[in-house]
């Protein structure tokens, strides 16, 4: 595959836990610095400090794989404190994205139409 992907995730954090849910993401966010396939890691906080929405654009599914890779770093503290409530995947993701995603039962949206600058 040779087209972007992105998805949208949305997160419910956990009672007691927002403290830990912002060190994870610190460490998250600067690890993920350094992953030249990823363009877009934005992470953004409802008013009541209760729902996150992390919006992630990869430039291939290569890109993506890279980054699911360093996952498993951040997975255990990550779940800790937060649930995943949804995921919308964009674009077309390979087999094997598809497969490693599907443990967050995302949803899938194939681009019909627009454009990107």
């Amino acid at each position: 595959m040779t087209g972007s992907v992105h998805w949208l995730a949305e997160l419910t954090i956990k009672d007691g836990q927002f403290d830990n849910f912002k060190a994870v993401m610190k460490d998250m966010v600067e690890a993920v610095q350094t992953e030249t396939g990823t363009t877009h890691y934005e992470w953004f906080i409802s008013d009541d400090r209760k729902t996150c929405h992390v919006y992630e654009r990869y430039a291939d599914s290569a890109a993506v794989l890279t980054h699911s890779a360093s996952f498993g770093e951040f997975a255990e503290r990550f779940l800790d404190a937060v649930e995943p409530t949804r995921v919308v995947v964009y674009g077309d993701p390979s087999a094997e994205v598809r497969d490693g995603l599907k443990a967050f039962d995302p949803t899938y949206m194939a681009q019909i139409g627009g454009f990107a600058r």
